[in-house]
C-alpha cells in the first residue's frame, strides 16, 4: 500500500503540471512549490530553533494563530515555519506577520519529506485540525520530532476507521498528542487504542474573542452606515445572491446592505453589481470624489471587492449573512459576527460545522432554504428589537462560553517541551 501510495503522490505530481497550463489556481499550486526549498536556505538558517506549523488552507491557518500567537511569548527564540497545502490560504496570508518563513508543503514524496526536514529540523511540529501526509508524518516519527494535532476533529466516515484505513491508521501513530475539539473526536481516537487525546476545544473561538480587543473602526464604512439598520452579508456565493439581492431590491430605504462576496473576480463583482437596484457603491471606487458627491451615507449597497477587512466590517452589522450555506462544503466562518453578538442567518448546509449546529439548535443562528423563509426571517429580526438583541446576546455568548483551547494546548505543552 505504501508503494502504491508513493507512486500515486508522483502520477498527481506529474498530472497537475499539466494541468497548472490551463488553471490559474493550479499554477499557484505548482509554481509556488518550485522555489521552497532556496526560500528555507534564504531566510532560516541551519542552526536556528524551529517550530513548524501546518494549515491546510485559510480557515486553519486563522485556528493556528492563538496558539502561534502563544509560542512566539513562550518560545522568544525560535522561528515560526508555517505551510500551506492550498493556493487559497497562502496566497492570502503569504504575507502574514506572525510566521518568520510562510511556504507551500512540497508535495508528499519520501525524497521531499526528507529533505524538508533536513533543511528546517523543527523541535516542535502542529497540525492544524486535519491534513495527514503518510511520508511526512513517518519521517517526523523517525527523527522523533514532538508532532500535535489541534482543533482535531475526526468523523466515523474517515478512512482511519474504515476496515481498509490500515495504512492511514498508522500515520495517528506519528502524534506525541492529539487536541481535539469534541468528545466524539476523543472517543473515536479512543476506539483506535489511543489515550493521548484531550478535549481542549476550538482554538477558532479564542482567535475571534481576541477580535473585540483590537480597533475594528473602519471611517468609510461608518459614515456609509451612518447610524442606520444594516445588513452585512459575508462570504457570500451566487447561490446566497440570488435570494439576497430579490430581498435587497425589495427592502425599505431605511435600511443599508454591505456585501462582502467570496469570490471578488470582476467578472463576478459586475454580474452581482449589475443586479442590484438599489443605489449602490463598489469598495474599488470610492474616492475622494466619492466622499465629496455624494457622500457614501446616501448609498443603500456597498458591494466590497477587497479582502481582508470582513471582520472588522462585522462589528458594524445589525444583522448577518453568512454565506456557502447552499453548496458544498457548506457554511463560511460564522464566529466572527457572533462574536460581536450579532443575529446569523445561513443557508440549509452546515451540518459539517459543530458550532452552526449548535448556534441553531440555540436559535442563535437561523438556517433558511428558500425565499420566502429569508424573507420572513428578515423581517422577523427588522421589526422585533427584542428577539433580535436576544439571538445576539445567544451568539456572543456562546463565543465567550468555547474560549480557552489554546490555554489548554500551552499548559500541555509547557510541561511536555524544553
Amino acid at each position: 500500500m505504501y508503494f502504491l501510495y508513493n507512486v500515486l503522490v508522483h502520477l498527481v505530481g506529474f498530472l497537475l503540471k499539466i494541468i497548472a497550463n490551463f488553471n490559474p489556481k493550479m499554477k499557484l499550486f505548482v509554481d509556488g512549490r518550485k522555489n521552497v526549498f532556496e526560500q528555507i536556505k534564504q531566510k532560516i538558517a541551519s542552526n536556528d530553533k524551529k517550530i513548524w506549523f501546518h494549515a491546510a488552507s485559510l480557515g486553519e491557518f486563522e485556528q493556528g494563530i492563538p496558539v502561534m500567537e502563544k509560542i512566539k511569548i513562550k518560545f522568544p527564540n525560535h522561528k515560526i515555519i508555517v505551510t500551506f497545502f492550498s493556493p487559497s490560504g497562502f496566497e492570502v496570508r503569504k504575507n502574514n506577520s506572525i510566521a518568520d518563513l510562510t511556504i507551500y508543503l512540497p508535495l508528499d514524496t519520501t525524497q521531499n519529506a526528507k529533505q524538508f526536514l533536513d533543511f528546517i529540523h523543527p523541535e516542535m511540529v502542529f497540525f492544524i485540525k486535519y491534513e495527514y501526509w503518510p511520508n511526512y508524518l513517518n519521517e517526523l516519527k523517525k527523527r522523533q520530532i514532538k508532532t500535535y494535532l489541534i482543533s482535531g476533529i475526526l468523523r466515523e466516515n474517515q478512512v482511519f476507521f474504515k476496515w481498509y484505513g490500515g495504512f492511514y491508521r498508522k500515520c495517528l501513530t506519528t502524534f506525541d498528542f492529539f487536541f481535539v475539539q469534541n468528545d466524539s473526536s476523543k472517543k473515536l481516537l479512543q476506539s483506535l487504542g489511543y489515550q493521548n487525546v484531550k478535549i481542549s476545544g476550538d482554538t477558532r473561538f479564542d482567535r475571534v474573542v481576541s477580535i473585540l480587543e483590537r480597533d475594528n473602526t473602519l471611517d468609510f464604512i461608518e459614515e456609509f452606515k451612518n447610524n442606520t439598520t444594516t445588513i452585512v452579508i459575508g462570504s457570500s456565493w451566487p447561490k446566497d445572491e440570488e435570494l439576497l439581492v430579490n430581498f435587497i431590491n425589495n427592502s425599505a430605504e431605511n435600511l443599508k446592505f454591505i456585501i462582502a462576496p467570496h469570490n471578488i473576480k470582476e467578472e463576478q463583482i459586475n454580474s452581482l453589481y449589475e443586479k442590484i437596484h438599489k443605489t449602490k457603491l463598489k469598495y474599488s471606487n470610492y474616492s475622494i470624489e466619492t466622499l465629496r458627491k455624494p457622500s457614501p451615507k446616501e448609498y443603500q449597497v456597498f458591494v466590497i471587492n477587497t479582502v481582508g477587512i470582513l471582520t472588522k466590517i462585522y462589528s458594524y452589522a445589525d444583522i448577518a449573512y453568512v454565506g456557502g450555506g447552499f453548496g458544498n462544503p457548506g457554511v463560511h466562518n460564522i464566529l466572527e459576527p457572533a462574536t460581536f453578538g450579532i443575529p446569523i442567518v445561513i443557508g440549509p448546509n452546515y451540518a459539517h460545522f459543530a458550532e452552526a449546529i449548535a448556534l441553531v439548535n440555540m436559535e442563535g443562528c437561523v438556517s433558511i432554504s428558500s425565499q420566502n423563509e429569508l424573507n420572513e426571517t428578515f423581517q422577523t429580526l427588522l421589526s422585533n428589537d427584542d428577539i433580535r438583541h436576544e439571538k445576539g446576546h445567544i451568539c456572543s455568548t456562546f463565543v465567550q462560553m468555547n474560549k480557552g483551547a489554546t490555554d489548554v494546548i500551552l499548559n500541555h505543552i509547557k510541561n511536555d517541551n524544553l
